[in-house]
């Protein structure tokens, strides 16, 4: 279990990564007239991100999950791949990539990485989501799996209205 541990822990200093350049947009956003919406769900997120992570390592080991190689090496290549998509994300929206809904009016929305194609307009929750059933399948953490997912589903609903709302707001806005 200690390479599980060492998993989650890597997560988690990605997570404090992503933090970091969270913050250094949000100073850019913020000088360039960015506006936040939905600050209410952001202390849910934090929390359910927070507790997947310390969900993964609780139930693997207080309830004792086996690695399963059959499930766990391709849970495993998941994980590994919603980073790549997540740090894709990340590149492709540069300074106004955020862990909260921060708009800047007048900038047009983004059309390279994986928003070029424009059939996935959130692509990032896809890794979100994806890592949210893979980290604790990894070691078989079944229940804080299906935890996560179904939380993070009902979090994902209000979230992506959201971000929707603001993003259609500074587009009305810009013309």
């Amino acid at each position: 279990m200690t390479w599980y541990v060492l998993l989650v822990l890597a997560v988690g200093a990605e997570r404090l990564a992503e933090l970091a350049v969270a913050r250094r947009n949000t100073r850019w956003s913020l000088e360039r007239g960015g506006i936040r919406y939905g600050q209410g769900h952001y202390p849910f997120m934090v929390a359910l991100h927070t507790g997947l992570l310390a969900g993964c390592l609780l139930e693997a080991a207080l309830a004792d999950r086996p690695f399963l190689p059959w499930l766990g090496w391709p849970m495993l290549a998941l994980v590994i791949a919603a980073q790549g998509l997540r740090w894709w994300c990340i590149t492709a929206l540069g300074p106004r990539w955020n862990t909260q809904v921060l708009v800047v009016p007048d900038l047009p929305l983004v059309t390279t990485g994986p928003y070029r194609y424009g059939w996935l307009r959130h692509p990032n929750y896809v890794a979100v989501a994806v890592e949210g059933v893979a980290l604790p399948l990894t070691h078989t953490a079944w229940i804080t799996a299906l935890t996560f997912t179904l939380l993070n589903a009902a979090l994902m609903v209000v979230r992506i209205r959201c971000e929707n709302t603001a993003l259609a707001t500074a587009s009305n806005a810009a013309t």
